[in-house]
């Protein structure tokens, strides 16, 4: 493999949002680590990305597990010395059918939060580490709509504070990183028809997956620290 080929590491992605992410980060030359908890899910998507001629890598990842994380962080310091994305994709929402936060259960909070917060600050402590080694990364957090604080309603009350957490962990890590050409940026993909949006949902994975990929490769000097929907900025 070529000692400039950048490397990513995409988690969820054995379907949705990261699979599609996967294969548009693939075409354009990048080295995908595709990531998921199950492995009998994610090997065959693997094994699918290389039969469309495209360089595809597999590693098992719960990022709810410290310990798996760190696994995940080790493989790729071993077999590649570097990394240069990582794609914060993996979520939940566990309570899509609760109206109200006089009903919401504070377990469904805290494993909402494990996953779609704790996962993504783990990854980073673990990951941006990596991008130090040749100044250069690229973080999205796949975030949502239903976390801005500018528009905030009612209804499904974990993950909408879930994603607004994200995007708070946006902002504080791309402070930390000024000047360092690491980028870190937030992520509205809409509303798009996967397992968690539904089939109703407008919009295909490719077009939720465009956004991020284009973070996920901005150039030198480009914008950090900022929230995106279809490549335009949004309100927090």
């Amino acid at each position: 493999m070529a000692s400039d080929r950048k490397i990513a590491v995409v988690t969820g992605a054995n379907r949705g949002l990261g699979l599609e992410t996967s294969r548009q980060l693939a075409k354009q030359g990048v080295y995908i680590i595709l990531t998921s908890r199950d492995q009998a899910k994610g090997q065959p998507v693997v094994q699918q990305l290389q039969s469309e001629g495209l360089e595809v890598g597999y590693h098992p990842l719960d990022v709810t597990d410290a310990v798996s994380v760190q696994q995940l962080a080790q493989f790729v310091r071993d077999q590649f010395g570097h990394l240069e994305i990582l794609v914060n994709n993996a979520g939940i929402g566990l309570d899509f059918d609760n109206g109200s936060l006089f009903n919401l259960q504070i377990e469904t909070l805290a494993q909402t939060l494990q996953t779609n917060l704790y996962g993504p600050i783990l990854l980073s402590q673990a990951l941006i580490p990596l991008m130090q080694i040749r100044g250069y990364g690229r973080v999205v957090n796949v975030s949502s709509g239903a976390g801005q604080l500018s528009e905030m309603n009612s209804g499904y009350p974990s993950y909408r504070m879930s994603k607004t957490a994200l995007n708070a962990l946006t902002r504080i890590l791309a402070n930390e990183l000024q000047g360092s050409n690491i980028l870190v940026n937030s992520v509205c993909p809409g509303w798009v028809r996967t397992d968690m949006g539904g089939p109703d949902a407008p919009r295909t994975p490719e077009q939720g997956a465009d956004t991020i990929a284009w973070l996920a490769t901005l150039p030198d000097g480009g914008p950090t620290g900022g929230f995106f929907r279809d490549r335009q900025p949004i309100p927090w």
